[in-house]
């Protein structure tokens, strides 16, 4: 069994790491960030100094070996997560998978059997889930105050990073619906609570052959519609959901980075109003969550079956638009 603190091995120096983990785990006394690896060991040095963290391994290998780490973190570029993964569960680690979970829904469904075959635990990092933003969300729709939901409709898009970042590789899985359209799509079937049909889909393919941006149709049971919008070209930021019901509306301000400041407005028969959760980091919750699963047995939301669920929607969206679905990388 799984004691406190729970100790975290960090897969590579990655830029996300201090805001994902590192950070949110001085908040948390039950986790404790214990390890990082790097293919630079002096670049993965230099990352241990400047964080706190008490060991630096020369390897990935070596980190999944080590018996002190009992999760390991994995922010590797998409097309490595299934892979990594595997070799975590293998070696006895639980994880905390980055989003997208693997580079396709085949990948996903193979890697969800490895995971069962080990009896670990492994959390798709969708961190906004947990935030008592979402949570309140959720909690308005199920409670019948909008009245049966008629559209959902939730977008993330901006001006992304320059195009020698990973999120811009194909041979790495990036693109638009990869870095940032997974969001809303997630979003989208937590609200609704149910999976849809990709209907339709259009967007456009950048110079390095990802998606730099992507439209998606959506339709859930019941006649629900639901579009997704995603972009990493974008001039005006957006992030944003609004669910619309046959009694009222919902519109959500930035549902997937609450920290940053959040409201949610509810309009019901000529009545509005507009709540705002609290503005701790979504990744404190998740680590909460992450200690309320391996120290107490608590259900995980975003599990093996969601992560598969989320795949298959982003697959079909590929497909629909007319553009290939994304294969794991091979050498790396």
């Amino acid at each position: 069994m799984t004691t406190s603190p729970i100790r975290i091995g960090i897969l590579g120096a990655a830029g996300i790491a201090p805001n994902a983990v590192i950070n949110p785990a001085r908040s948390v006394d039950e986790v404790e960030i214990f390890a990082v690896a790097a293919r630079d060991r002096p670049r993965a040095t230099e990352f241990a100094s400047e964080h706190g963290i008490p060991v630096v391994h020369d390897s990935y290998e070596a980190l999944l070996a080590d018996p002190e780490v009992d999760v390991v973190y994995n922010p590797t570029p998409n097309g490595l997560h299934g892979r990594w993964t595997v070799a975590a569960v293998q070696a006895g680690k639980h994880v905390l998978c980055e989003k997208p979970f693997t580079a396709n829904a085949e990948e996903a469904r193979s890697v969800a059997a490895a995971v069962r075959a080990t009896g670990r635990t492994v959390i798709e990092a969708f961190h906004y889930r947990y935030h008592p933003l979402m949570l309140r969300v959720i909690e308005i729709v199920r409670s019948g105050e909008l009245g049966k939901l008629v559209s959902v409709e939730s977008g993330f898009g901006g001006m992304g990073p320059a195009h020698n970042d990973i999120r811009w590789s194909l041979p790495l899985a990036g693109g638009a619906l990869m870095d940032l359209g997974c969001y809303p799509v997630h979003l989208l079937r937590s609200v609704v609570g149910s999976e849809p049909v990709v209907v339709g889909a259009s967007g456009e393919i950048g110079d390095t052959g990802v998606d730099a941006e992507l439209r998606i149709e959506l339709e859930f049971e019941g006649g629900v519609s639901g579009i997704v919008r995603s972009s990493m070209q974008s001039p005006e930021p957006y992030m944003y959901a609004r669910l619309v019901g046959e009694k009222g509306e919902l519109e959500v301000e930035r549902p997937f980075i609450p920290q940053l400041g959040n409201s949610l407005t509810v309009m019901t028969a000529g009545d509005r109003r507009v709540e705002t959760l609290t503005d701790e980091a979504s990744y404190v919750f998740q680590l909460r969550a992450l200690a309320d699963a391996l120290l107490r047995g608590a259900p995980v939301i975003t599990d093996l079956d969601d992560a598969i669920h989320n795949m298959e929607v982003i697959d079909a969206a590929y497909l629909a638009a007319g553009m290939a679905i994304h294969t794991p990388t091979v050498d790396a």
